[in-house]
């Protein structure tokens, strides 16, 4: 039954990337090992002797590789408390290291995320930098929560570095998590936009940048800069995993913007400009007068410009009836543009942000008027946000939304509210550490302890809003021929990072020479349980769904088969076997009669914990029953 143990570690992300290799290139490994020189010289890269070539360096960066491929081995522990509509909602929040966080969404997440979009620290000198560690990294984790928060002034040396250290490794196992139609947004100001550019570049190739969005973000002009430069604006930088299956859809073409006053047959129109972009040295065919044929009144082209179109199709159109002439004779004639004509209905994204999207002070006040007092600097507005997610994600599919630096959890409140808008069923993940609030801020002194705290009672709060002002708006319109319509998922899941539920070796370095901490752990190895006696039922369910790939939104019922208590892990609550997908029993001595009982279920996967079969006789006829059954069975 070996092959049957529970796996509790995180997706082996680097033994995914050489399987890809190996079974595109498999004469390039030897004896297991990667000839990185003959995979090269396939390629029609040959090796040479010149190191001055072109590439993006730091200190730090080869361990950055190895941090992000090193597997996590803890889980994510679920706080139903702290949750809404817990056990029916598809929205997660996950409070802990984003790095080990990341990690642990591989299995179940990987190329499953629709949208990306991020607000890292912007590395200014004074907001927080997280220093990964290798060894263990839960309890460097475990160890830094509840205290004070690290920044990164420029005294400190390796300014940029430490920032690059900081986001390398976690824009590589946000790149694992994209969907092939996916899109990663990522704000930034001047501070690091070079930096992240390059990154970007290199995490998801030059040739998948789309763009980079410049958003107004200040809506007065500083005057206490002592340079006299007001930086009004910030970037969003803007990839896709792969150009050739994604982008943005473009914004809806302005109907108002067409009229029909001359009663044209062809229907509304408007007037369009008719300047080309050639001088008369570059395209002389374009660069003629045009005569009306009314009043016989010439107009000269633009000597820089010319016209859009040749001396011909002008002929044409004019003969049509498609050149407005202005009465004016120093005018320009302008070409009608009639709406039923048009190829598409959506026209091209302008890089410049309208003003529409709101400003940071927008998203202040959205922040103050929930809370009713000011818990948080520079939040982004809600309008921005909405406005990204409605450019790549589908109405009718559930995508899902990622934000690893939550924050004030913006996003979380604009998918909610997008979905109110325009009946969508979009789902959203969001993850952030829990950084200690200062203790003389006015969050700290409301209750909120951590920006975790703040950021999930705004999804809160803003949830319970949206959803009484979509009932109000329902109550007053005609519902539809079913007589309802699909309820609004304004919940959260919350789950929290810890060490895994699972005892295993601790083979984390003692500090100080504790002997005493050594002892506890030899004791702990002792013991025939292999489950820690602090945690709940719930918590060992979550990790089963977590390690074997299940989406941690699925729906977890609690049952009793024979005189088994039981948890069934399906997409829908447990009705009948038809909505059991994975069996876990926590239960003590387990017999065949009750693996029997299991298997009628009809369960993909059945788990249990080795310890809890009455004997050694109990597990080998087990697992005759579940082979003839052809059912799998996983041992914690």
């Amino acid at each position: 039954m070996e092959n049957n143990k529970f796996n509790g570690m995180s997706m082996d992300i680097e033994q995914n990337e050489r399987d890809k290799l190996q079974a595109l290139f498999p004469q390039c490994f030897k004896e297991g090992k990667l000839d990185i020189d003959l995979l090269l010289n396939l390629c029609g890269e040959y090796i040479d002797e010149d190191f001055e070539k072109y590439k993006f360096e730091w200190k730090g960066k080869a361990e950055c590789f190895r941090i992000a491929g090193k597997r996590s081995t803890g889980t994510l522990r679920p706080a139903p408390g702290e949750s809404v509509n817990f056990d029916i909602t598809k929205n997660l929040y996950i409070e802990g290291d984003n790095l080990e966080v990341l990690k642990l969404l591989q299995t179940t997440y990987f190329r499953k995320v629709k949208m990306i979009y991020i607000d890292p620290p912007y590395n200014t000198g004074n907001d927080f930098v997280y220093n990964d560690d290798f060894t263990d990294p839960i309890a460097h984790y475990k160890e830094i929560v509840g205290m004070a928060t690290k920044s990164n002034p420029e005294t400190m040396g390796r300014f940029h570095t430490a920032w690059l250290n900081m986001m390398y490794p976690r824009l590589r196992l946000a790149y694992n998590l994209l969907r092939d139609d996916g899109v990663i947004f990522v704000s930034i100001d001047d501070n690091e936009a070079h930096n992240l550019r390059k990154l970007l570049d290199e995490i998801f190739g030059e040739e998948n940048f789309i763009g980079d969005f410049i958003w107004k973000s200040r809506q007065i002009v500083d005057s206490r800069n002592k340079t006299g430069f007001s930086s009004d604006h910030e970037f969003i930088f803007v990839y896709c995993k792969n150009l050739d299956e994604c982008g943005l859809k473009g914004r809806a073409i302005d109907e108002s913007k067409y009229a029909n006053p001359d009663n044209d047959p062809r229907g509304a129109w408007m007037s369009n400009t008719m300047l080309g972009l050639a001088n008369a040295a570059q395209r002389p065919n374009l660069h003629y007068p045009i005569v009306d044929p009314k009043t016989g009144i010439e107009y000269p082209c633009n000597p820089d410009t010319g016209w859009r179109f040749s001396k011909e199709t002008m002929a044409d159109k004019i003969a049509d009836g498609r050149i407005l002439f202005p009465k004016d004779p120093k005018g320009r004639p302008r070409e009608k543009k009639f709406l039923n004509e048009l190829t598409k209905n959506m026209t091209g994204v302008s890089s410049i942000l309208p003003d529409s999207v709101g400003y940071t002070l927008h998203g202040t006040k959205e922040v103050t008027g929930i809370f009713n007092d000011k818990f948080f600097d520079f939040p982004k507005p809600t309008a921005l946000i909405k406005f990204f997610v409605e450019q790549v994600t589908s109405i009718t599919e559930e995508d899902i939304i990622l934000d690893f630096f939550s924050g004030s959890a913006t996003t979380a409140h604009a998918v909610m509210q997008l979905n109110a808008e325009d009946g969508g069923n979009r789902r959203f993940i969001m993850v952030q550490l829990p950084e200690v609030t200062d203790e003389k801020s006015e969050a700290y002194k409301a209750g909120y302890k951590t920006i975790c705290e703040i950021g999930k009672e705004r999804i809160r709060r803003a949830g319970a809003k949206i959803l009484a002002e979509q009932t109000e708006k329902q109550a007053q319109i005609e519902l539809d021929e079913q007589g309802e319509t699909a309820p609004l998922d304004i919940g959260i899941k919350v789950l929290k990072l810890d060490t895994s539920n699972l005892i295993a070796w601790d083979g984390a370095p003692i500090r100080d020479d504790n002997v005493q901490l050594l002892l506890d752990r030899i004791e702990r190895m002792t013991l025939t349980d292999t489950i820690k006696h602090d945690r709940t039922d719930l918590d060992l369910v979550y990790e089963v769904m977590l390690k074997l790939g299940v989406h941690l939104d699925y729906v977890v019922s609690k049952l009793t088969v024979g005189e088994r208590k039981c948890y069934s892990i399906g997409e829908k609550p447990y009705e009948s076997s038809e909505d059991c997908m994975i069996l876990v029993c926590l239960d003590k001595w387990i017999t065949p009669e009750d693996i029997t009982a299991f298997c009628d279920q009809a369960p993909a996967k059945i788990i249990a914990a080795e310890e809890a079969f009455a004997d050694d006789t109990a597990l080998s006829n087990a697992h005759y029953i579940l082979r003839d059954r052809d059912i799998e069975m996983k041992l914690l």
